[in-house]
């Protein structure tokens, strides 16, 4: 069956340039009413330019869709609001939000100074905070949502001279998570996208010889799916180059110490088996673990069964 976003009205920001204009041509291409969401800053987040946001809506009208332009900085809530507001206004609705918008300030952690630190945080945990929060109450109230946070490898897995960037990558990690379980009722599904792709952010990190495979529009179509009617929720999908897969967080099955056993030597000597990945589960919400670990205490005292996944 063919997705499609008829009807629909999508808001994604830092859609002027690279992944986000790719998602913007992506959604009006499949009839999605697109709000296009940049201020035409610098990677570094400096400047300003409203510019880059009304070209994407051009080539978006000029194939015969729909879209507004609005340059709102992530960072300002009230601009953010403004721009929620205005998209209600003109198309009476909001039913996807992809958050893109990103700056990078990269240098090692020892030079890195705290004003760096915090200006990516701003934009991209705070940003995406503050566009989810502008249509939170709007998503439950029409009880349809659908909702991607734009993660990245390097806080999945650690980038060296990235840690300002990983850390508001990761943050987004917890923020999937819970809204996950808040919006499940009200039809509200949750995912991240974690891309690889050749953008104006990227191109210098990358080995020349990769930039043709790594088009933002390799990456896309996995977008679409993570915003459809029938999207997953609480997935992170890596993707780049035309190449899908789940990322998960994994916890091991681990052991359960107690008397003379509990002491910091007890777990350095089980430490092999503690990171033995035989066993390991994903484990659905915060309190899985917590039955996990109190099944396991009462199996070793003998007052119950054995923890199963």
């Amino acid at each position: 069956m063919s997705i499609r976003f008829d009807e629909r009205v999508a808001i994604v920001t830092g859609a002027g340039a690279g992944l986000g204009r790719a998602h913007a041509l992506g959604l009006a291409a499949r009839g999605a009413r697109v709000v296009v969401n940049d201020p035409g800053v610098a990677t570094d987040g400096t400047g300003a330019s409203g510019s880059v946001a009304e070209k994407v809506v051009a080539e978006i009208r000029a194939a015969g869709g729909q879209a507004m332009a609005h340059s709102a900085n992530v960072t300002d809530m009230a601009a953010v609001q403004d721009m929620v507001d205005q998209a209600i206004g003109e198309w009476g609705r909001v039913d996807i939000l992809v958050n893109n918008a990103g700056i990078l300030r990269d240098k090692s952690f020892s030079k890195m100074t705290l004003e760096d630190f915090r200006a990516v945080l701003d934009v991209h945990l705070m940003g995406s905070v503050h566009t989810t929060k502008a249509l939170w109450e709007h998503f439950r109230e029409r009880e349809y949502g659908r909702i991607v946070f734009t993660t990245s490898s390097s806080g999945m897995f650690g980038n060296f001279g990235q840690a300002n960037y990983g850390a508001a990558k990761t943050g987004m990690l917890g923020l999937m998570n819970v809204l996950h379980h808040e919006g499940a009722k009200y039809n509200i599904r949750v995912n991240m996208l974690s891309p690889t792709a050749a953008t104006r952010m990227t191109e210098e990190l990358l080995p020349p010889e990769t930039l043709p495979l790594l088009a933002p529009d390799t990456i896309t179509p996995g977008l679409l799916v993570l915003v459809s009617e029938d999207a997953p929720s609480k997935m992170i999908m890596g993707a780049g180059a035309g190449c899908f897969a789940e990322i998960k967080v994994h916890e091991t099955l681990g052991i359960s110490l107690a008397d003379a056993d509990l002491t910091p030597e007890g777990v350095a000597a089980a430490m092999a088996r503690i990171r033995d990945a035989n066993g390991q589960v994903e484990m659905p919400g915060a309190f899985d673990q917590t039955r996990k670990y109190a099944q396991m205490a009462a199996h070793r005292r003998g007052q119950g069964g054995p923890w199963k996944p």
